[in-house]
């Protein structure tokens, strides 16, 4: 209990002190979260993936193994939500809200915050390939959910290389295998934008529950919220298990895949019309119920 305490105080409330923050603060000084998550997603998002992955030194044999172990993770975890939306009988768009509820994993801010107080600075390389693993293939199966519903495949691969993040890797990796150093002004820039990235995106994302003005609590809310916060954790730390993974690397996928949904299903719910509502309300219940799910999954790893 003791263990469970002090990483709900130390670990948890620091991360949604700054996400309560958004949500108190953000609405009375007229705030609008689509400024801010833009500027979030085009600007220090980028900053922060091309900072992490070009002082990584993990070995990229190491970091093979990490995006097959969490891309598996992702997919049985999408196979296992479909399996359970089938057997309850329910239609092609409450399968797909399903897997959106499911699979779209706040990696990005909450996560990576929360692994940070965690595991400390050295866990952040490897959070960040779980990170970038995550922004690939969460979109290739959510947008290709979408499409199977909808009845066509389109504009995935075009979605994905336009990806802010995934564009900063390229030019991080060869800068990192170069072992070429950027001049002083550069790194500085980069640096500060990408230390700005967590504070910004934990504060956008209690401006966002904030806005969010429909909640629908359901039995189907209740079963995909369990999958996303308790199944998916239990398969990453069994798959991960038979990698070759440090404890630090096993501990921040575990992890990551313990993470609520993220805000920007929401969007993609809205902009698709895939039950808004029920997507809507996963993210603020999954968040909210994080508080108690996290320190027990952080207990038992």
């Amino acid at each position: 209990m003791t263990s469970f305490i002090s990483i709900f105080v130390n670990v948890i409330l620091p991360v949604f002190g700054v996400v309560l923050c958004g949500y108190l603060v953000g609405g009375r000084l007229q705030l609008h979260s689509p400024s801010l998550s833009r500027a979030a997603y085009y600007v220090f998002v980028p900053a922060f993936v091309f900072q992490a992955v070009k002082g990584s030194n993990i070995p990229f044999t190491a970091a093979l193994q990490m995006i097959i172990f969490f891309t598996l993770a992702q997919i049985l975890i999408t196979l296992v939500t479909v399996v359970i939306a089938r057997l309850l009988g329910r239609n092609k768009e409450m399968i797909v809200a399903y897997i959106i509820v499911s699979g779209f994993i706040n990696v990005g801010n909450y996560g990576l915050a929360v692994i940070h107080f965690r595991l400390g600075e050295e866990a952040i390389p490897s959070a960040t390939i779980y990170y970038i693993t995550v922004a690939v293939v969460q979109f290739i199966i959510g947008v290709g959910a979408i499409s199977w519903a909808r009845g066509g495949m389109r504009n995935i691969f075009g979605g994905l290389i336009r990806t802010p993040a995934i564009m900063a890797v390229v030019p991080a990796i060869l800068l990192n295998l170069s072992g070429f150093e950027l001049p002083l002004m550069p790194s500085r820039m980069i640096g500060l934008l990408a230390s700005a990235m967590i504070p910004v995106m934990l504060f956008t994302l209690g401006l966002q529950l904030f806005e969010q003005k429909r909640f629908q609590f359901t039995t189907d809310l209740f079963i995909a919220s369990a999958i996303r916060l308790l199944v998916a954790p239990a398969l990453a730390f069994f798959i991960g298990r038979q990698f070759s993974l440090s404890p630090t690397e096993l501990a921040s996928g575990v992890l990551q895949m313990a993470m609520p949904t993220a805000v920007i299903a929401t969007m993609l719910a809205a902009e698709k019309n895939v039950a808004p509502a029920f997507v809507n309300t996963g993210v603020m219940f999954t968040t909210l119920a994080s508080l108690v799910t996290l320190p027990l999954v952080m207990v038992l790893l």
